[in-house]
């Protein structure tokens, strides 16, 4: 069934909004019952029908703007996802689409995870038999983007299967594992689903998947055990649910404010917790690829990297509380001589009202060699303009001291990996003592080191 309720009065839609006594009627009576919802800047307010009974498209539908279709998880209490109307806010506030809002919860709320699983197939044929009717109309598979928050994931994935991969864009919020992990690619969202498949990846330990799925699969926090939630079982629903929700929170915080959530291309999160990948080269305009809806501005180059069988992982931190942002910035050290080799660097900046900005940092046992390029990842929690001094201090990490031994630095930079865009700025010519902290006053770097 692919209109939503309608009168002649035209009410706004609502969606269903089911309760825990609807997951025991589906014991004995199981139904699936599928409502497309639409929103779009003309009726942010009062949701409207996608198609009318008589299978004509609702006037405030775009053919050629771009349509965002949201799709649902598992609800076994039959609530409406407390998410739903911030995320509509915030995507229709930035953006000029067409949302369809898939409402399936009659089918999604049950007791019975397994038939909910079933279920996900259903709702993917129904929705296909709909674009049918929207592709009739003059849209296009180019221009829809689904997102899915856990089964909701698979189901896009279904949908792109039917439609052999020509949707334009399929975005995963924490795909369900249960009944999806180290399952064949048909049976499970995959990359092959749409031409563009980025993944976020919350709780892979507990109601999440934990293989990559997309072109490009993002880990916060190593992909589960999100900072913020709750660690114990007695703050009941919140303790299952904090973990894989984050993703959609994620997601929305990348879209509301200005912050940039770069991602570093890692093996593992240990490696990235040590500091070993910081290169994104490779990558456009030599910046590190976005989680959230900016994520598409890296699809050439993905898709590229995935013809030669190079999954793209990428991993960040996070804070626990909205809106999560923290910022990245890198230090390069260049050092005149060997001396420096058995030590390691810290530093602070001075912020612009006067205040020193405390990073943590990425550290690993690097060896500063003779006119080799060292670099220091460092993330912060405030976003750090105009800086007008680096605090730096070196310390031995050998047992064998010495107070009177100076060492250079041919050179430092620093650079916000966050906006790539800034100008790095640079320092030349540092002498430093074990464990003294000095001040340096940076400029902006010489043209040729940019």
């Amino acid at each position: 069934m692919c209109w939503a309720r309608s009168e002649n009065k035209r009410p706004c839609l609502k969606f269903s909004e089911l309760t825990i006594k609807d997951s025991f009627r589906d014991l004995f009576n199981p139904k699936v019952e599928i409502f497309l919802i639409m929103y779009t800047r003309n009726n942010l307010n009062c949701a409207e029908p996608l198609l009318e009974q008589d299978n004509s498209l609702n006037v405030n539908f775009n053919t050629s703007k771009k349509t965002v279709w949201l799709v649902h998880g598992y609800r076994p209490l039959g609530s409406i996802p407390s998410w739903l109307q911030n995320f509509l806010r915030i995507l229709l506030n930035q953006y000029d689409v067409n949302i369809i809002v898939v409402d399936w919860n009659r089918g999604a709320t049950t007791f019975i995870y397994d038939r909910a699983v079933k279920n996900t197939r259903k709702v993917a044929v129904s929705l296909s038999e709909c674009i049918q009717k929207l592709l009739k109309h003059g849209a296009s598979l180019d221009n829809f983007h689904f997102i899915g928050m856990s089964l909701g994931a698979h189901i896009s994935g279904f949908v792109g299967k039917i439609f052999q991969g020509q949707l334009g864009r399929i975005t995963g919020l924490d795909p369900a594992g249960p009944k999806f992990s180290r399952k064949p690619s048909n049976g499970r969202l995959h990359y092959t689903d749409a031409k563009f498949v980025d993944v976020i990846h919350s709780d892979t330990d507990g109601l999440g998947i934990k293989e990559p799925l997309g072109h490009i699969d993002f880990y916060p926090n190593g992909g589960k055990k999100q900072p913020g939630c709750p660690k114990s079982i007695f703050a009941g629903m919140k303790f299952f649910k904090c973990d894989h929700q984050r993703a959609v929170h994620l997601f929305m915080a990348a879209l509301e404010t200005n912050c940039n959530f770069i991602s570093f291309p890692c093996h593992s999160y240990k490696d990235y917790k040590t500091g070993s990948c910081m290169d994104c080269d490779n990558f456009k305009k030599n910046s590190c690829p976005r989680l959230g809806y900016q994520a598409e501005l890296w699809k050439d180059v993905l898709e590229e990297r995935m013809k030669t069988s190079l999954r793209t992982t990428v991993f960040l931190d996070t804070t626990g509380i909205t809106p999560f942002c923290t910022y990245y910035f890198v230090l390069s050290v260049i050092v005149l001589d060997n001396t420096m080799k058995d030590g390691y660097i810290t530093f602070k900046l001075l912020n612009q009202l006067g205040r020193f900005e405390e990073p943590k940092l990425y550290k690993k046992n690097k060896s500063f060699y003779k006119l080799q390029e060292v670099k220091i990842l460092a993330q912060f929690l405030n976003d750090v303009v105009n800086i007008s001094s680096i605090g730096l201090v070196y310390y031995q990490s050998s047992n064998q001291q010495c107070s009177t031994c100076q060492y250079s630095i041919q050179r430092l930079m620093l650079k916000s990996l966050t906006y790539p865009e800034r100008p790095p700025l640079c320092k030349y010519d540092i002498i430093l003592k074990e464990n003294e902290e000095v001040f340096l006053n940076p400029c902006t770097c010489k043209p040729e080191e940019i």
